[in-house]
C-alpha cells in the first residue's frame, strides 16, 4: 500500500492505539502515539495528531488529557463495554458447557481485544476453562444460528437428534430423525441451550438439547403451534419443567422452613404465592412437572420441605422412596 493511502488510515489507526494502549487508568504520551503510528508506517506530526484527537473527541470518542511527572498523557475513557461487563461475558463463556475448550478460548479472546492490554491481562487472570466439563461438538453455536433463522423464516426445520452411548460417543438415537419441527424460542438453561419446538404429528411442545442435534435444515414449509405459543409464557415453562425433564404437569402444596425462602425464590421466582404459618414454615402452591428430578430435588433440601398434596403426588413420592430403598438393601 502506497504511503499516501497508509496516511488515509490515519484516524482509525489512533482509534486502534487509544483503545489497545489507554484506559481511565493508563495514558499515552505523544511521542509514545507517534511510535505507535510509525510501526504501522504512519508518519504524522504533533500538530496533525493534535486536529486528530479534537476531531475524533467531536465525533464521541471521550480522549481526556492529564500531566504527570511533567509529561502531558492522553488516554480513551469511554468504551462500548466496561471491565465489569468484559468479566461477566468471560465467565458466562467459561461457564457454558455448550461452548467447548477452543472455542471457548477464541471467544475470551475475542473478548479481551473489546479491552486495553492492561484490562486485558485483568481477563486473562479469570480465565481457567481447562478442564471445565465442556461439550466436543465445535458446531452447536452455527447450529444456534441455523434454528434462530429458521424462527425468523417462519419456517419449520428438519434434524437428526442424537443420544450418548456407553462408549461416551454420541449416536443417533431410536427415532432420531425429527422432521415438521416448529422451532419458536432458544432457552438456556443449566448451561445448555434448547430449543422449544412444537411436534406437528404429536401436537405437542417440545424441547430438544441443540448440542445434540445434527443436519439441522430449514424446509420452508410454514410452522405449525401459532395458537399454542400465543399464550406460550418462557418464564413459566423453565420453572415447570426442572432441569428439562418433564413429566405430568401438577399443581403440588409444598410446606417450606423459613430459610429455604431463598431457595423458592431462586426456583419459582419473585412472583410465588407465599403463605406464611406460625410455627417457621410458608407454604406455596406452584405448577411442577411431577417427575424423579423433582422428587430428587425434593429429597435434596432434607426436612426443610414437605409435599402436602395432593395425595397421589405423595403416594407416588412415597414409591420412589421405597424403591431408592430396595435398591440400596
Amino acid at each position: 500500500m502506497a504511503k499516501s493511502e497508509k496516511q488515509k488510515l490515519k484516524l482509525l489507526a489512533l482509534v486502534e492505539i487509544f483503545k489497545e494502549c489507554t484506559d481511565e487508568e493508563h495514558g499515552i504520551t505523544m511521542a509514545e502515539i507517534i511510535a505507535q503510528l510509525q510501526k504501522r508506517d504512519i508518519r504524522a506530526e504533533r500538530k496533525a495528531i493534535y486536529s486528530d484527537i479534537t476531531l475524533l473527541s467531536g465525533y464521541g470518542y471521550e480522549i481526556e488529557s492529564y500531566k504527570e511527572k511533567g509529561k502531558c498523557y492522553y488516554s480513551l475513557v469511554n468504551r462500548d463495554f466496561e471491565l465489569p461487563e468484559l468479566k461477566l461475558l468471560v465467565d458466562a463463556v467459561q461457564a457454558s458447557k455448550f461452548i467447548s475448550e477452543k472455542k471457548s478460548n477464541e471467544l475470551i479472546k475475542k473478548i479481551e481485544a473489546q479491552a486495553s492490554r492492561y484490562q486485558a491481562a485483568q481477563l486473562q487472570r479469570q480465565v481457567y476453562v481447562a478442564n471445565r466439563i465442556k461439550t466436543n461438538y465445535e458446531s452447536v453455536y452455527y447450529s444456534i444460528d441455523e434454528i434462530n433463522q429458521a424462527i425468523n423464516q417462519n419456517s419449520r426445520i428438519t434434524f437428526d437428534y442424537y443420544d450418548w452411548t456407553l462408549k461416551k460417543k454420541m449416536e443417533l438415537r431410536e427415532n432420531g430423525r425429527k422432521e415438521n419441527i416448529s422451532p419458536w424460542a432458544l432457552m438456556w438453561d443449566d448451561e445448555n441451550y434448547y430449543m422449544v419446538a412444537y411436534e406437528t404429528a404429536s401436537g405437542l411442545i417440545k424441547h430438544y438439547r441443540v448440542d445434540k442435534m445434527r443436519k439441522i435444515q430449514a424446509t420452508g414449509v410454514p410452522r405449525d403451534g401459532k395458537t399454542e405459543f400465543e399464550q406460550f409464557d418462557m418464564a413459566v415453562y423453565a420453572k415447570k419443567v426442572f432441569h428439562m425433564f418433564t413429566g405430568t404437569e401438577q399443581t403440588v402444596r409444598l410446606r417450606f422452613q423459613n430459610k429455604m425462602i431463598g431457595v423458592v425464590m431462586d426456583r419459582f421466582g419473585s412472583d410465588v404465592m407465599i403463605i406464611p404459618e406460625d410455627d417457621g414454615y410458608f407454604v406455596i402452591n406452584v405448577r411442577v412437572n411431577i417427575s424423579n428430578m423433582f422428587f430428587g430435588w425434593i429429597i435434596g433440601l432434607g426436612d426443610g420441605v414437605k409435599i402436602l398434596g395432593p395425595e397421589p403426588v405423595i403416594t407416588q413420592f412415597k414409591r420412589e422412596i421405597e424403591r431408592l430403598n430396595e435398591q440400596y438393601q
